[in-house]
C-alpha cells in the first residue's frame, strides 16, 4: 500500500509539474512556407500546420500559442526554450534526432523535386538554390551541384526567375502551386527524389510527457481520418494519406 500511494504521487507530483511547465505550449513555426505555414492578411499564422497543430492541442486538452522564428535558428531556439515544439514542416532525420527529439510523422514521407525555367536544365554541374539547413541543400551538395543557399524559400524561387541559379530543390508539395501559378515559366524538371521519413514535430528531449500527449493526438487523428482530410485539404487529392 506504501508503495502505491508513493507511485501514485510521484505521478501526481510529474503531471503538476508538467502542467507548471507547459501552462501554456507554445508552438513555433517559420510563417513562410505556404502550405505548410504561412502568415494570412491578418498576420496570424495559417496554413495546414496550423490546423494541425490546433487540432492536437485540443485532443490533447493543452492551451497552445503560435510564434514565429527564422528556419536557420529554429531548432538552436527550441533548444533554448523560447518555444516548446516546432511545427515547421521538418522532416525527421537521424541527424537531426541527435539533437532535438521527434513526434510520429504527421505528414508522410514525400518526394522533393527540381523546378527550373528550362528543360535540360544541369542539375548535378549548375547552380542549385535551395534554403538553409534543410535536407534539400544537403542533397544538393552531394550530388557534386553548386549550392547556393537562402534564409527563405522565396528567395530560392526568385534566384530561380533571376537566373541567379539554374533550378531549385526543394519539397515537390511546396513548389506544385508555384509552378502552376507562373504561367509556364517554371517547370518541374529531372526525377524526384525522395528525402526523410516524413514531417514531426520537434520537441526537446527532455520533454517527453508532452512527446507523448503530442503523438496520442496524432494517433487518434490518424485513426479517425482527419488527418487525412486535412491534408487533402491543403495538398489536394494526389496527396499520400494514412
Amino acid at each position: 500500500m506504501k508503495n502505491l500511494i508513493l507511485t501514485t504521487a510521484l505521478a501526481l507530483a510529474g503531471s503538476m509539474a508538467f502542467a507548471d511547465a507547459h501552462s501554456v505550449v507554445r508552438m513555433g513555426t517559420e510563417g513562410a512556407y505556404p502550405p505548410y505555414n504561412f502568415l494570412n492578411d491578418d498576420g496570424e499564422v495559417d496554413g495546414f500546420e496550423r490546423e494541425v497543430g490546433d487540432e492536437m492541442c485540443a485532443r490533447a486538452e493543452l492551451t497552445c500559442e503560435w510564434v514565429t522564428n527564422e528556419w536557420d535558428s529554429i531548432i538552436p531556439n527550441l533548444v533554448s526554450g523560447n518555444y516548446d515544439t516546432i511545427i515547421a514542416g521538418m522532416s525527421i532525420t537521424d541527424e537531426r534526432d541527435e539533437v532535438i527529439d521527434f513526434t510520429q510523422d504527421y505528414y508522410p514521407p514525400t518526394a522533393s523535386a527540381y523546378v527550373a525555367t528550362a528543360e535540360g536544365t544541369d542539375l548535378t554541374g549548375g547552380v542549385i538554390a535551395a534554403q538553409t539547413s534543410t535536407i534539400q541543400a544537403g542533397h544538393v551538395v552531394d550530388t557534386g551541384a553548386t549550392l547556393l543557399e537562402f534564409p527563405t524559400p522565396e528567395e530560392t524561387i526568385a534566384a530561380v526567375r533571376a537566373g541567379e541559379a539554374d533550378a531549385v530543390f526543394a519539397d515537390r508539395d511546396f513548389l506544385a502551386p508555384i509552378v502552376d501559378a507562373s504561367g509556364g515559366e517554371l517547370m518541374f524538371v529531372g526525377d524526384s527524389v525522395p528525402l526523410g521519413g516524413g514531417i514531426g514535430m520537434g520537441i526537446r528531449e527532455s520533454d517527453t510527457e508532452l512527446k507523448e500527449k503530442m503523438d496520442a493526438a496524432i494517433t487518434s487523428m490518424k485513426e479517425d481520418g482527419t488527418l487525412n482530410a486535412m491534408l487533402i485539404k491543403w495538398f489536394g487529392d494526389e496527396i499520400g494519406t494514412y
